[in-house]
């Protein structure tokens, strides 16, 4: 009988505010905000996430966002990394290039959500992808939306095409 691999999926969730937003929602969106999530897919033994530069990775932990303030055990999957890296090469020339992302639309929440899916059927928790509708539905989240589109994302890592 042929043993199949398996691997862990793991998330990583760090809080960009680093704080800050459990402290000063309420006062600007007149409601409580516990963070504002950068979130990534460790598989592997490398972590994978969607930023400015496209889809990057590096060690678990190696951004300079430090180790993560959560992570959230998303099961395992049977992907071999081979197949994983062809999946991603094929999303990093579609649907997450460099020039689709955006931080309410096309984020690195969205890309982990897409990949959690992918190995393990899963989606990652409700309260991450909700997060950009809930700002944008405050009056504060509407007038801020102009400067909060222009933001892009990169905490580092490596590309994983090559590409900067």
């Amino acid at each position: 009988m042929d043993q199949t691999d398996s691997y862990p999926v793991k998330l990583y969730i760090y809080d960009m505010s680093r704080g800050m937003a459990r402290q000063l929602s309420p006062l600007l969106l007149g409601r409580q905000l516990d963070g504002i999530w950068h979130t990534a897919i460790v598989v592997h033994g490398k972590q994978f996430f969607f930023v400015g530069e496209g889809i990057n990775n590096c060690p678990p932990g190696g951004t300079s966002l430090g180790e993560p303030d959560s992570i959230v055990d998303l099961g395992s999957t049977e992907v071999s990394l081979e197949i994983f890296m062809a999946y991603l090469f094929s999303l990093a020339e579609s649907t997450y290039r460099v020039d689709t992302y955006n931080l309410f639309e096309h984020n690195c929440n969205t890309f982990s959500n897409e990949v959690a899916q992918f190995l393990t059927g899963k989606k990652i928790p409700s309260y991450i992808t909700d997060l950009p509708s809930e700002v944008l539905s405050t009056p504060f989240g509407q007038a801020l939306r102009p400067l909060l589109d222009s933001i892009v994302i990169n905490p580092g890592g490596n590309n994983i095409t090559g590409q900067r």
